[in-house]
């Protein structure tokens, strides 16, 4: 299943099953996760070819790819590659990425619209090489104070571009500020709107994940990021995978309200009026197209349920 046909808002792009909750990181180096990432019920891995891992052993981590995406795919997860900023590295991330076949790459330290457009290119030139039958989609990741004032245009940059993130600790430190949660509010917000305005998901927290071990602080976290306007956030543990898909996941209540809201809403429609009362609550055209996301994530979700059961 590559997307889920549904009239959308006139500024987001069509929902499709990129439209990730969880992603769980694991190093690319570290083969003895991969089993338990695979089954950890998270939409997606991340297979992580830059920070966490050590300059020594990188070459051996993208060598790894070639194993580790077919591994994870088998298990049903989609699998992403985040990638090196230097360009000597990067390039051969990329096509270390396409040729193991993963279904996206996470660009780190994006600092132009035409820095998407020039991965882009050669991201497509692997593909044709490659044989790749389908379009490998790219997560731009914002960690400079340059790029924030980009956003949008890097959003917008490539057709390939679905999800748009801030990465926290990068950002703050280049901005010479903490990574605290009030401190990155408005950077994050900004973000979110950026993203909504180019039509691509936007990933991430108002906060941090390094301590895994508080999990109902992490789940109050998660909540107040999805009323925010996330609509799904990367993970360190396994543990935090069943938060993150609850929290920006369609709960059985929630889809049935918003069937009941979206006929209730047609049925006007067809007599001639554009709102409603409904349980004590006006409805218009806004509330009808939130009602429709609503349901097309809840078909996305539910598949790829589906398919790891």
């Amino acid at each position: 299943m590559r997307s889920c046909v549904v009239q959308k808002h006139p500024s987001a792009k069509q929902i499709e099953d990129w439209a990730w909750r969880s992603i769980l990181f694991v190093p690319a180096h570290r083969h003895a996760y991969l089993d338990k990432a695979g089954r950890s019920g998270a939409d997606a891995v991340q297979l992580d070819l830059e920070d966490s891992v050590p300059t020594q052993v990188k070459t051996a981590a993208r060598d790894a790819l070639a194993q580790a995406v077919p591994q994870l795919r088998g298990h049903g997860v989609g699998v992403l590659v985040r990638v090196n900023r230097p360009l000597e590295l990067a390039v051969p991330d990329i096509q270390a990425a396409i040729r193991a076949g993963a279904d996206a790459i996470s660009l780190t330290k994006v600092a132009s619209a035409e820095h998407v457009r020039l991965l882009d290119e050669l991201v497509a030139v692997e593909e044709q090489r490659s044989g790749t039958p389908v379009r490998t989609r790219l997560i731009a990741i914002v960690e400079t104070a340059h790029a924030f004032g980009q956003m949008q245009a890097i959003a917008e940059a490539s057709p390939r571009v679905a999800a748009l993130m801030l990465g926290s600790e990068d950002f703050a430190l280049d901005c010479g500020a903490e990574a605290l949660a009030d401190v990155l509010l408005m950077p994050k917000q900004s973000m979110i709107i950026a993203a909504r305005a180019a039509g691509v998901q936007p990933l991430g927290y108002i906060g941090s994940v390094a301590d895994f071990r508080d999990l109902d602080a992490f789940r109050t976290m998660v909540q107040r990021s999805r009323r925010f306007g996330f609509e799904g956030a990367t993970c360190v543990h396994p543990s935090q995978v069943p938060i993150l898909n609850e929290a920006f996941g369609v709960s059985v209540e929630e889809a049935s309200q918003a069937t009941r809201l979206i006929q209730a809403y047609q049925s006007a429609a067809g007599e001639g009026r554009g709102a409603l009362m409904l349980d004590g609550r006006m409805v218009d055209l806004p509330m009808f197209e939130r009602a429709k996301r609503t349901l097309a994530r809840a078909v996305i979700h539910a598949s790829r349920t589906a398919s790891l059961s």
